[in-house]
């Protein structure tokens, strides 16, 4: 029995939750997929999978040789790529995930310079804002922000960013401008139902703590729906600076409340649970804080 070899097909089994499907992913027949799983069952003599008439789920004892033997399959294949003198120049499929709005803005116009980086490189750019599952996506790193969910991810944080409490200039033409957190509920609100805080808003300001309870006649589910609502002069939204970067720049938006501070968003890279981290993700991460990385006083 090759025992990497039948690893990599019991990893494929786990992934795609069946023998069948395994076997259309490896390019081999299905007999040969059941026979290498029970070999490697019989050579670590114990059971790995839980077999039914349509599911197959991993036993406790297989889930703990699913994770370490997919960190062994990572390890064989980055001392592939470093024996064939290929580490600096990455190669094949890279798939990440990002809130839509975030990579339409920060991560999707740099991506070419990231190519050209690698020539043997190419990127599957998955855009969701929800916190979609990495092993059932076939997701290498995840860009997310805010507060983790699960502590037990595998993550790194590679950048902080300010949220800020905006609207438009025509919107504030109909409506004076608040100067203190107590003034907004007399404001509409676009509330993001997601993470923008509800209807709850909370500032900081020293050691002054306010919270304040806002409404709107508008409520979204996804950052892009903020976005919009705000440009269309219908009211004032919490939003990371992020998200509205060209817009704070040329004065289509304006900041309101600046002496009041939000919680600040952490953008994490987040991997899947019990792999260690690819040569290729490491590197497209180090690019990412490199591209969120504020600039440095008296640069260019």
């Amino acid at each position: 029995m090759d025992r990497l070899s039948a690893m990599e097909t019991f990893v494929s089994v786990v992934d795609t939750g069946s023998f069948s499907a395994a076997a259309r992913v490896l390019n081999i027949g299905q007999p040969a997929v059941s026979k290498s799983v029970a070999q490697l069952e019989e050579y670590l003599g114990v059971q790995l999978l839980l077999r039914s008439t349509r599911t197959l789920t991993p036993t406790e004892a297989g889930q703990s040789y699913y994770e370490g033997a997919v960190r062994a399959i990572n390890e064989a294949n980055e001392a592939d790529f470093a024996a064939r003198g290929i580490n600096t120049g990455l190669v094949g499929q890279l798939k990440i995930c990002a809130a839509v709005t975030f990579a339409r803005l920060h991560i999707v116009p740099h991506l070419q310079r990231f190519l050209d980086m690698h020539s043997g490189l190419t990127i599957n750019v998955v855009l969701d804002d929800r916190n979609i599952d990495l092993f059932e996506n076939g997701i290498d790193v995840a860009l997310r922000m805010g507060t983790l969910a699960d502590s037990a991810m595998t993550a790194r944080k590679i950048a902080v960013g300010r949220r800020l409490v905006l609207g438009t200039p025509t919107y504030f033409e109909k409506h004076r401008e608040p100067t203190y957190p107590a003034e907004l509920p007399a404001h509409q609100a676009i509330v993001y139902d997601r993470a923008g805080g509800g209807e709850t808003w909370s500032f900081r300001n020293g050691e002054a703590e306010v919270t304040v309870a806002v409404s709107g006649r508008v409520r979204v589910s996804a950052a892009e729906g903020v976005k919009a609502a705000v440009l269309a002069d219908m009211g004032l939204a919490i939003a990371s600076e992020w998200m509205f970067a060209p817009e704070l720049a040329d004065g289509t938006v304006r900041e309101v409340l600046a002496d009041w501070s939000l919680e600040p968003l952490d953008l994490w890279a987040v991997y899947p649970s019990g792999r260690k981290a690819s040569a290729k993700a490491r590197a497209f991460v180090d690019f990412v804080e490199s591209i969120m990385a504020p600039p440095q006083e008296g640069g260019v």
